[in-house]
């Protein structure tokens, strides 16, 4: 395992979050994961920090509600079919850990697993969280991506650890 700092993985894995990764949560009710394909790094608040945005229609949502932390695994490719599944079927109805052979690997810090893959892993404690509120996002914008009104709540939280995984 080897440690990285988080700026220098924040720029090699933005291309693959694109693609896909993994959004771990563990909280009191149970644990999931879902794929993400947005997200962004930086400072707030003088803490390096990664933001991550569920919808509350998800099944991880009510778990990011309730839990002090998540995780974000990416992978460096080859799992395009368990990322399509993760991000198509809900927790509350698929085992989604069974169906795709996934099994998670604790975090150094953080109470919510890492999936247990070769990958850049981030450990972060929820910082600050809030929905979207649609009136201040751009309307014309808004309803090209929200035309259901199925608005994001965005999850910021401080990097306590990153690391790559062989």
């Amino acid at each position: 395992m080897k440690d990285l700092d988080y700026m220098d993985a924040a720029e090699r894995v933005m291309a693959q979050i694109r693609k896909g990764a993994f959004l771990t949560v563990k909280a009191a009710g149970g644990l999931n994961t879902m794929t993400i394909g947005w997200a962004t790094f930086g400072v707030m608040w003088q803490r390096p920090v990664m933001m991550v945005a569920v919808r509350a229609s998800r099944h991880t949502f009510g778990l990011m509600e309730r839990a002090a932390d998540f995780t974000v695994s990416v992978p460096p490719g080859g799992m395009e079919k368990e990322l399509a599944y993760c991000g198509t079927k809900s927790g509350r109805d698929f085992d989604k850990f069974k169906e795709c052979g996934l099994t998670v690997a604790p975090g150094r810090v953080a109470a919510s697993p890492v999936i247990d893959i070769p990958g850049i892993h981030f450990e972060c404690r929820t910082l600050y969280k809030a929905p979207m509120v649609p009136d201040a996002f751009d309307g014309e914008y808004r309803h090209s991506v929200y035309p259901e009104g199925d608005f994001h709540s965005f999850y910021f939280g401080e990097i306590e650890a990153c690391y790559e995984t062989p």
